[in-house]
């Protein structure tokens, strides 16, 4: 099974792009990549000749177009079963589902006041409500869904629900966000975002944000 071609943005920080490309990548199907770069003149033009959100990641196949993230997921998920992205244990799925969903509807003081920013530090700027209002309650309640999901479901291995999931996929751009601003973060939630940032797929995509020209410069 093959025809994907997945629309995404930099690397560098383009968090839903994250998403999108980590879960496809997790089925193992080929698929051809189209980046649009951000912050260029062209760049508003360029995602709406493909998505009608005006938003990235797209997931293409065929004559189907998916330009919602969790939609992408719940995709792929049903023409790879075997990739995993949800876990086989119902109630696992259950809370993977809702910590996704959470995730995915939440948390705007962090992601308005801790954007995502893969060639760039910047340590002691992330705890606290000196980076804005609201930004402390939601590390608080991300660590907390992460103690709640390892303690339930994730025995099974080093991520949320045990393997490498959705659930993952979904909080993998905020661990980023909480090693880029140097958010001080308890022994065993450290131990969960080190194993995110150590998974393959994270380290090849990290790799490439490396190699990226700052956002707004023309790459070569």
């Amino acid at each position: 099974m093959s025809g994907f071609t997945l629309v995404i943005g930099n690397r560098t920080t383009s968090s839903w792009s994250l998403r999108g490309w980590l879960a496809l990548k997790r089925t193992g199907a080929d698929f051809d990549e189209v980046m649009v770069w951000f912050k260029r003149p062209e760049t508003r033009a360029g995602i709406e000749a493909h998505s009608p959100s005006g938003l990235v990641p797209v997931l293409k196949h065929g004559d189907t177009v998916i330009w919602e993230t969790l939609a992408i997921i719940e995709y792929l998920a049903e023409l790879y079963p075997e990739a995993g992205l949800w876990p086989e244990d119902r109630a696992a799925r259950a809370h993977a589902r809702a910590i996704s969903a959470e995730m995915h509807a939440g948390f705007a003081p962090l992601r308005n006041h801790m954007p995502m920013d893969l060639q760039n530090e910047f340590p002691g700027q992330g705890p606290g409500e000196d980076r804005g209002e609201g930004v402390a309650g939601d590390i608080k309640r991300i660590c907390e869904i992460w103690r709640d999901a390892r303690q339930r479901f994730g025995a099974g291995g080093d991520f949320l629900c045990g393997g490498f999931s959705a659930a993952d996929i979904m909080f993998a751009p905020v661990v980023t966000r909480f090693r880029t601003y140097g958010v001080d973060l308890n022994p065993a939630a450290q131990a969960y975002a080190d194993a995110v940032l150590d998974q393959p797929l994270m380290r090849e995509w990290i790799e490439g944000a490396l190699e990226e020209p700052p956002p707004g410069e023309v790459p070569d």
